[in-house]
């Protein structure tokens, strides 16, 4: 008996007033026990209880005193059974719920207009991106994520209704309230859209709410101050407008919102909203659809119904019409006070009354409130702003952002070493982070001027113009337009250069162009948030595919779905840990030693980067330039990189000679240099001499045979303090050595003494003899030759030698105080006294550059010699370099690369792959890779200044305790 009195009274509800089967959204599994808790609590109800049930009031958790006490007095007295939260922040509307659900008898239903999260209401809470960036998306799992995140923040806040999703079909680009808050125009994809954001809401606990039923998605108007008019026959209205509540309702939506429309086909009454409309609201909805939720009117505070009635009368339109809730009344007691006089009348029975309120009770068991507990304020902020988010956000906006015109496939951005690139912002809101984000690719320059003529002197020197059109990411009715000046600029810069135009806001700014023929490539970005603006310079420059497709037509320029996709060109991204496997918290420890280290003077400054599997997932600055200065690191300083230009400087250009044959590993230095044929070194091989297992010299102090016996202070016969044509090398500011002592300093190699044993012995010699080769063979300098060859075409702009001149020593860190060879700060100038006596650049030191830069060059080798749509090496080379020939004699390093120790200690961890491979530099400086682990890691310092002392970070392992940490970081 037990089991058909359940059949019966789930079949009861769900055919009871309607033609057609649906489902039941507002039943639970246990449908028993919700059916009891709701009939005691409707049996214990006085009328003037069950009536204020219907209504659902507004309240700010920012109101003064004397509102907060009308609210107080209006549950008191009408025991109404809802609240909408507006405007506020998330502690005080949790405070204040806690407090006002104490005084009701029966917890009132919370709901909210959170259509990208909470945020549309709420400060200090997590904005998602809006409907029309999230229509561009071809994957619906990510919206269902989404649906679920907003979810997730709503439920815990005590949001029990979310008043979302907007599934109005935005075919009038004109529309003045709906816009970005609709999927988009095509129907299929806003229904698309609209039920996966559903799933994933409801799949949190919180119960979804279509709006605007029929459909205000045609329409130039606001309901919020007049009563649009939607002039379509009923069956295109059938057919379009009700086509995504079809499929939601078949899916258990479980509440619709009725807006205040004149749809003329629908109600035959001039001028008759639509939330008040009896054949709307119940023929169609309930009839009709056989939609079973919760029926909510839109605010009945809007035009759109406030001038069609007086006070009170339209909440009892509203309820004759069929709605379940009256959402903000104008004034709770006339309206209560005319729906009883109409039930005192026979104008409402007592069962009209009870479906609505047993409806309203279903749905607040369902959500819970049959065991209410209060919001927990502990942690509430951290909750409401999670990491997790952020992650979302991102892939959102990766699969988001279109292309839409790319003319001779301009886009990704390649063969930077062309491009002289200028970026101008046009709008009024910042783009900072946009323009930030470019130059971490190449060199861009931010070009600004208050009148066209000199903006087109501006950008004469360029060939490329970035144009970044920014405005207001606050809401989505923000002003989205181009202004005629800003056209006419656009239209001038793009007659003249080539031209990428990237467009923060919503595609139908694009309509206002008079043409688009003369830009070149086009994305659409929808959104001016920071991450939006990150995810397009990463996207222009093929560090990310382009995935998006318009999800709405734009004028005469472009269709529904336009979308170009352009593959990645595998240059690196940036992005959280948790995106590739690894954990934000755990690298929590990176920044504690990095803060130690800083702390007790081991160095300076430090800057530090972790990139895996092709992203940067970690690049901080810590400290200053120096312990006494003002100056903070910042990502676009530079260090002197010391021995990393072993492996970013000399050894590329003999991994490139090696390919086309000039040498090869088994290379004697007799073949390369004449002058070495009837030396003792005439037959150490390249493999031999860069393994540093040829009986080398460890180094040489050139520099001390040039100094006073006595004083230990520069002699003349070699230095002076003016530049001449015989003393040409600065070796420091102002500091000329003799410029014939070039010559002296590689015959001072050849003819230097081996090493008694053939061991494992590091030498910097290898890359004397290399530099003076390499030169030699191309007939130019190793700085013009690396320059060239690698770092222009990677983009590497931050990576020189010789910076002094080249760029504002604001942003180069100053290495040491030299105290026994130039007695002067060094600054811009190369430490090592070797590679300063070769005029700052030598094979083996001499290099600065930024970890973003030093990142890039592993990458590369991380790669097997791709970067950025060109293969610089063959996967081949780079295998044959990065090999251990001599292991089998203790000797643990690769051709030019240093590699894991073979024993307890050595240059790493000891707990990462042997195919890993790297280098460290004398003044802090450390750069590692690991092919199996895909990962990165580069550690930037100015240890040796003030001087060079202790090395305190090899003492106490500071860079490889850090790659310790990193390695546990890794989740996956």
């Amino acid at each position: 008996m037990r089991h058909i009195y359940l059949l019966l009274f789930i079949l009861t509800y769900t055919l009871f007033g309607f033609g057609q089967k649906a489902i039941n959204p507002l039943l639970t599994d246990d449908v028993a026990a919700q059916k009891a808790w709701v009939d005691s609590i409707y049996d214990g109800m006085s009328l003037n209880e069950k009536v204020g049930q219907l209504y659902m009031v507004q309240v700010m958790s920012n109101q003064d005193g004397k509102e907060k006490t009308e609210i107080i007095e209006t549950i008191k007295k009408y025991h109404i059974g809802g609240l909408i939260y507006s405007k506020g922040g998330p502690y005080r509307q949790a405070k204040l719920d806690n407090e006002l659900q104490s005084l009701s008898k029966v917890p009132m239903l919370v709901g909210m207009d959170a259509e990208w999260g909470l945020s549309m209401r709420l400060d200090s809470t997590y904005a998602f991106p809006w409907n029309m960036t999230l229509g561009a998306i071809k994957d619906n799992r990510l919206v269902e994520q989404t649906g679920k995140h907003i979810g997730a923040h709503c439920r815990r806040l005590g949001v029990h209704f979310n008043f979302a999703p907007v599934v109005d079909i935005n075919t009038n680009p004109l529309n003045p309230i709906i816009g970005n808050r609709s999927f988009g125009e095509d129907k299929d994809n806003v229904t698309k859209k609209a039920a996966a954001f559903m799933r994933g809401m409801q799949s949190a606990g919180v119960l979804a709410n279509a709006k605007h039923f029929p459909g205000h998605g045609d329409t130039d108007q606001d309901s919020h101050k007049t009563l649009p008019t939607i002039n379509f026959s009923e069956e295109r209205i059938d057919s379009v407008e009700l086509y995504p509540y079809k499929k939601l309702i078949s899916e258990g939506l479980s509440s619709i919102m009725v807006a205040h429309l004149n749809v003329p086909s629908l109600e035959q009454r001039a001028g008759y909203p639509s939330s008040l409309s009896k054949y709307i609201v119940t023929d169609v909805l309930k009839h009709k659809l056989g939609f079973q939720g919760l029926i909510f009117t839109d605010a009945l505070t809007m035009k759109g119904a406030s001038e069609f009635s007086e006070t009170g009368d339209i909440d009892l339109a509203a309820f004759l019409a069929g709605n379940d809730v009256m959402l903000m009344s104008e004034d709770v007691g006339v309206g209560v006070s005319k729906i009883i006089e109409a039930y005192n009348q026979g104008l409402i029975d007592e069962t009209r009354l009870e479906h609505s309120v047993k409806k309203i009770l279903r749905a607040k068991y369902k959500v819970g409130l049959h065991q209410y507990k209060p919001i927990s304020l502990e942690n509430l902020s951290a909750d409401l702003n999670r990491l997790k988010d952020d992650v979302l956000y991102e892939e959102l906006m990766e699969n988001a952002i279109t292309v839409v015109k790319n003319d001779q496939d301009l886009l990704p951005l390649q063969q930077l070493e062309t491009k002289r690139i200028a970026y101008v912002k046009l709008g009024d809101d910042t783009g900072s982070a946009f323009f930030k984000e470019l130059k971490k690719y190449t060199k861009v320059h931010a070009i600004e001027a208050k009148r066209l003529k000199d903006l087109d002197g501006k950008l004469q020197p360029y060939n490329l113009v970035i144009v970044g059109f920014h405005r207001s990411n606050d809401n989505p009715w923000k002003s989205y337009e181009f202004n005629e000046e800003e056209i006419e600029w656009l239209e001038r810069i793009s007659k003249k250069h080539t031209i990428v135009l990237d467009v923060f806001v919503k595609p139908y700014a694009l309509s206002a162009l008079k043409s688009v023929s003369n830009i070149e490539s086009i994305v659409v970005s929808y959104q001016n948030s920071a991450i939006a603006q990150q995810k397009s310079a990463q996207i222009i420059f093929g560090a990310l595919s382009s995935k998006g497709r318009l999800p709405v037509s734009v004028g005469k320029h472009f269709n529904l779905y336009s979308g170009i996709y352009n593959n990645a060109l595998k240059r690196l991204s940036y992005t959280f840990p948790e995106r590739v496997g690894m954990s934000s918290e755990k690298l929590n420890k990176v920044d504690s030693i990095a803060n130690y280290a800083v702390k007790k003077k081991m160095t300076p400054g430090i800057q530090l980067l972790i990139a895996r599997k092709g992203k940067v997932i970690y690049n901080k600055n810590f400290g200053k330039h120096t312990y006494k200065g003002k100056e903070k690191v910042e990502f676009d300083n530079i260090y002197d990189v010391a021995s990393l230009t072993k492996i970013i400087a000399t050894l590329p250009l003999v991994m490139e000679l090696e390919e086309q044959g000039i040498i090869s590993l088994d290379s004697k230095l007799s073949q390369l240099l004449p002058e070495y044929k009837d030396s003792n070194k005439a037959d150490i091989t390249v493999k031999e001499m860069l393994s540093h297992y040829a009986r080398l010299r460890p180094w040489e102090p050139f520099y001390y045979y040039t100094l006073d016996s006595i004083t230990k202070r520069p002699r003349e016969k070699y230095y002076r303090f003016k530049q001449s044509d015989s003393f040409n090398i600065e070796v420091a500011r102002n500091m000329f050595l003799r410029t014939d002592y070039q010559d002296s300093i590689p015959k001072i190699i050849k003819d230097s003494e081996l090493l008694d044993k053939l061991k494992y012995r590091y030498s910097d010699f290898p890359y004397y003899i290399l530099k003076k080769f390499i030169e030699e063979h191309y007939d130019r300098t190793l700085d013009e030759l690396v320059q060239s060859h690698f770092y222009e075409p990677l983009g590497a702009n931050n990576t020189m030698y010789k910076p002094f001149y080249k760029i504002s020593s604001k942003k180069i860190v100053p290495t040491e105080i030299d105290d026994y060879y130039r007695y002067q700060k060094v600054h811009g100038y190369v430490h090592d006294m070797g590679a300063a006596m070769q005029n700052g650049v030598g094979g083996h030191a001499g290099v600065f550059s930024n970890a973003n830069d030093v990142a890039k060059i592993m990458q590369l080798y991380l790669q097997k010699g791709y970067y950025g749509g060109k293969r610089y090496l063959k996967p081949e080379t780079i295998e044959k370099f990065n090999t251990c020939y001599f292991c089998s004699q203790d000797n643990r390093r690769g051709v030019g690369f240093d590699k894991p120790q073979l024993g307890d200690e050595g240059p790493t961890c000891g707990c990462l792959s042997m195919t890993s491979f790297g280098h460290s530099g004398f003044t802090g400086t450390y750069a590692w890779a690991d092919p199996e682990e895909e990962l990165v890691y580069v550690f930037l310092a100015n240890r040796t200044y003030p001087n060079a002392g202790k090395n305190l970070l090899l003492k106490e392992n500071i860079r490889t305790e850090i790659q310790r940490f990193i390695y546990e970081a890794i989740e996956d």
